[in-house]
Parts: structure tokens; sequence; C-alpha cells
């Protein structure tokens, strides 16, 4: 698994010390996660452990635009060649060192040419800064221009909605997907009620869940997830995590834990696997009400081509959702 390094509640210390111990090596961060603490809390921390861990960060944020009374820099936002070059570097200093595993750009844009996106990152590798390159919330369409490893938005059993488009075109281009928000901002931890979920101040990730409150599927889908977390002798958050890890073209979810309980957690939803009624019973909770075109002439295939007809497992996801075909396991 991968853990975003961003905002972190607690200090150096044991339970740092713990956490780098039982976590997978694999960090993840971007030049805007606390407005750049993330990264030089990271870089402290690892400085002596620098060919044990995978470090990877993020450029397109522009945290001069994200903060009351600074002063704004144009050149340090978008993914064009400048602002690569600038965060970059930016990064590597506050990281102290001398390349990242993975750079990823961090949002599409829709004003830098991908060829200019494409070249800046090809540059960056040849100047030994970079190892790898990735692309983060990039819709089908432009990673399959760009055609490179990709983490993608989220999915989770309250937000599927990649399965209709961004899944199958890494599917398709063999593009390995690392998804965040597995349990949606903490919505499907259980820990909430309806009283309580509409009580949570604004901040940022409390927002999110009274967000997801509002909205009855996404309770009735959280009753079915505490229904197999009961089943199994498991969390809430394990089960959710787990649903994520059975999708096909998963590298590995993204864990957001703020703690080393946190983290223990997540990292324990690898030690099962949900049997597949399990799985169906929370794909069926958590079927999208609305299948966006052309996915919805997709629902027709079986009427159109044959009933049950195998589809490739790269594609179990769109046929799942869609609701057409049998996969070939």
């Amino acid at each position: 698994m991968s853990w975003y390094c961003g905002k972190i509640i607690f200090t150096f210390g044991e339970q740092w010390k713990i956490s780098y111990l039982i976590i997978c090596k694999s960090l993840n961060t971007a030049c805007n996660y606390n407005y750049g603490e993330g990264e030089r809390f990271l870089g402290d921390y690892v400085s002596d452990k620098r060919s044990d861990v995978v470090i990877a960060t993020k450029y397109t944020c522009n945290t001069t635009s994200m903060q009351k009374d600074v002063r704004l820099n144009p050149n340090l936002g978008g993914n064009h060649r400048k602002s690569l070059v600038e965060n970059l570097n930016e990064s590597l200093k506050r990281l102290n060192m001398s390349y990242v595993d993975i750079l990823y750009v961090h949002i599409y844009e829709f004003r830098t040419p991908i060829e200019e996106i494409m070249r800046s990152l090809d540059d960056a590798v040849r100047s030994g800064k970079v190892l790898y390159v990735a692309a983060s919330n990039f819709p089908s369409w432009a990673l399959a221009r760009a055609n490179t490893f990709a983490e993608l938005r989220g999915w989770s059993l309250l937000d599927r909605s990649l399965e209709f488009d961004l899944q199958p075109a890494c599917a398709e281009l063999d593009v390995g997907i690392i998804p965040w928000g597995a349990v949606a901002e903490g919505f499907l931890t259980g820990k909430h009620t309806r009283e309580s979920a509409a009580n949570l101040k604004s901040e940022h990730r409390s927002h999110k869940v009274a967000d997801h409150s509002k909205v009855e599927k996404n309770w009735k889908i959280l009753d079915e997830v505490i229904t197999v977390s009961k089943e199994t002798g498991r969390t809430p958050v394990q089960v959710a995590m787990n649903w994520v890890q059975q999708k096909p073209g998963i590298t590995s979810p993204l864990i957001g834990a703020r703690t080393v309980t946190q983290l223990e957690e997540n990292l324990k939803s690898l030690e099962f696997k949900l049997t597949p009624e399990q799985v169906k019973r929370l794909d069926e909770a958590s079927k999208p009400a609305e299948i966006p075109f052309p996915n919805s002439f997709v629902s027709n295939y079986d009427r159109f081509i044959g009933k049950n007809i195998e589809v490739p497992r790269k594609f179990e996801a769109i046929s799942t959702s869609c609701n057409f075909g049998r996969i070939n396991l």
C-alpha cells in the first residue's frame, strides 16, 4: 500500500518510528500538502533511510494562490514546464533529496498541451531528479494521450464513476491504478450517525462527510458495509478497503491514515479477502443510480449481442456496473 503524507496529527517520536516500521515504505506527498510542510516532515525523517523508501510527490497546485497574505506567483501553478521545474526544485529542497522516485502531475488543468507536459516530464527523468512519472486526476482521453503510469481519482463504494471511463481506459492501456478515497473521507468508517454527521463542522474532511450524509443511498451502502464487517469480524474500514483492492487494475490503494492506530487498521485489510457473494452484495448496494452515455447504451449489449457472452477480466468493473456479459474468472 501507499501512504498519503499530508495532514499528519502525530509528531516526531515513537509513533512515527512505529509507523515507519510497519508501513510498506511507499510514501506519497505533494508540494501543496500543508503548503509544503508534508514534504519537509517526510524528508527530515527518511533522510538516513532514502534507499529503503519510495517517495512520490506531485506538482500542479499553486501554493501561493491557496494562502492568504501571500503574494501570488502565477508561475508556480499549472502543468507547464516552468511550473514543473520550479516546483520540483522546491520539493527537492524541502525533502532534502537529490531525486524523487515518482513525480505526479497532480491535476489536468486543460491549459498546457499534453506534448509539453510529457516532454517536460521526460526531461525531468533525464536530468536524474525523477525516476518515474505519473498522472493524477486525469480524464481518460488525456490519459490515453499521455499513456503513462497513473494515479486516478477516488474509487470507493460511494463513488464508482471512474468504472465507466477511466478504469476501462487503464485496462486497455495496461496502466496501473492507485485510487484514493477508499473510505470516502471517513464516512465508511462507521463512526458517524445521521445525527452526528449533520452537526459536523465545516473543516474540509468533515464537510465531505456531512455532504455524504445527506444522501440516503450512502447510508444504505454503509449499512451493508457494517453487515459484512460483522460477518467477517473485520472493521468497516477494512471491508471498504478490501472491496477496492479486489477491483481489477488496482496497483495499490492510497491510504490516508493520520495515526498509528489508523495505519495498523488499514494494513489489516490485506489479511483477508471478501467472498464473491459479499463483493456482489456491496456492488449491488453501491450500484450507481445513473449510467452515463455511452455506457447506458452498453447496458443493452446482452440484448444486442447475446446473453452472457464472455467479457475479458480487465473490463470486469464496467461489465458489473452496466450488468452485461459474463466475466471469465
